[in-house]
């Protein structure tokens, strides 16, 4: 099967391109988050592309329907993989970045971001979401299937019942993803690679654990050994 691995690139250019080397194109994807886009800007998704990637640009977009119209538009003409967009900016937000990657003559695929990881049902709260994580994100992502996104980003935890309720081709991407013993660190809602992917993930982000280890390319492959 083609490798569900995508590698979170949360580093500066320097070191995202030298960890790049070392990776094989065929075992996973990559992704540009906001770190690495803002310090680079679209020349690190060329260099990443000219060295074989599929590249996920994780930026959440999340504004007035015209504006992220726009700035999808921009963003496909880069050659990206995956792109984003904040599934709370509503029904016309969304419509807006599916139109616009309908339109494109090579369309990347679109997701929309739920909930972070980051956030449980306390945080939801603080910010005036009176919903439980789980019917928030499920709530979202039917949301973003009616509006003709390819699929979203959630948590490990809401894999189940989403795949349950969801599109059997509808993607499903879950960061908060890493080995059984490995610290949280800032994230909540997190599983191993492969509970994940026997939940229903098609795709799973994997940063620390794969980024900060002396020899990536070898973890990379013991994590597929476990899916």
């Amino acid at each position: 099967m083609k490798s569900p691995i995508i590698v979170a690139l949360d580093m500066s250019p320097e070191n995202a391109l030298e960890l790049a080397r070392k990776l094989n194109p065929d075992e996973c994807k990559v992704k540009v988050g906001s770190q690495l886009f803002t310090s680079s800007g679209p020349e690190i998704i060329k260099k990443l592309t000219n060295l074989g990637f599929d590249v996920f640009l994780d930026l959440k977009y999340h504004d007035i329907p015209n504006t992220v119209g726009k700035v999808v538009e921009a963003s496909i003409e880069l050659g990206i993989w995956m792109i984003n967009v904040h599934s709370l900016g509503g029904k016309e937000m969304l419509r807006a970045a599916s139109e616009t990657v309908e339109q494109a003559s090579v369309k990347p695929l679109l997701l929309g971001v739920t909930i972070l990881t980051s956030l449980d049902d306390k945080a939801l709260n603080s910010v005036g979401l009176g919903l439980p994580v789980a019917d928030q994100v499920l709530l979202l992502a039917e949301l973003c299937q009616n509006e003709g996104l390819d699929g979203v980003v959630c948590s490990p935890s809401e894999l189940p019942a989403l795949r349950n309720q969801l599109n059997e081709d509808f993607l499903l991407v879950t960061p908060g993803v890493r080995s059984s013993g490995k610290a949280k660190d800032d994230q909540k809602r997190v599983s191993t690679a492969a509970l994940a992917i026997k939940n229903g993930a098609n795709f799973v982000v994997i940063g620390r654990e794969i980024t900060m280890d002396i020899d990536p390319r070898r973890k990379i492959r013991q994590i597929l050994e476990t899916v």
